[in-house]
């Protein structure tokens, strides 16, 4: 990894260069299939094979001995170079459902919509994630923060809740055999 005032673009492994895919939507669709949300039949052997070959544009080419600082090299990409911090909390947020909240986050700490730039290095993308302060965002994660720990909401807190229901409840990941019914009955309807 690069230091931390500098945005990596490439990974060297065992002095050989790769180059990588930085922008946060690539990111954040290879996250998709790393969480399972993309495809929860898979393995996570083959979500880590397959979030490979959509990091590193070059990876049918790479050596198998390669590998495995390639996959570090890509955990520490997604956690921006900072220390792994262990176990993973649970989830209070999902990059997808939450995109128009966090869009809105990003947009009133960068004074721009993120979505119109052709281009935005992930870590910096990252960097203004960070700074969300006091918004819908930051209301949300904490009333999930509050119910997934059984803590009484606030009346103010309970209100937004009830009005705002489906935004703040978390959608659980589709069911392979609901997903897999769904697509029998519209193929049977001709969809």
């Amino acid at each position: 990894m690069n230091g931390p005032w500098e945005l990596p673009t490439r990974a060297v492994i065992e002095d050989r260069v790769y180059e990588i895919r930085t922008d946060y939507r690539d990111i954040l669709e290879l996250m998709r299939w790393l969480d399972g949300t993309a495809d929860p039949t898979l393995d996570q052997g083959e979500r880590w094979y397959l979030a490979m070959r959509l990091f590193y544009p070059d990876f049918a080419s790479m050596p198998r001995q390669d590998w495995q600082q390639a996959t570090d090299f890509l955990a520490g990409f997604l956690r921006a170079g900072r220390p792994d911090s262990g176990p993973a909390a649970p989830r209070l947020m999902d990059w997808q459902q939450d995109a128009p909240l966090i869009a809105a986050g990003i947009q009133a700490v960068s004074g721009r919509d993120v979505r119109a730039l052709p281009y935005l290095h992930w870590w910096s993308f990252l960097s203004c994630f960070d700074a969300i302060g006091d918004g819908t965002f930051a209301t949300v994660v904490a009333i999930r923060d509050k119910l997934r720990r059984g803590k009484k909401l606030e009346g103010w807190e309970l209100d937004f809740y009830r009005t705002h229901r489906p935004l703040v409840d978390l959608r659980a990941a589709e069911d392979p055999e609901a997903r897999a019914e769904k697509r029998r009955l519209l193929a049977r309807l001709g969809a």
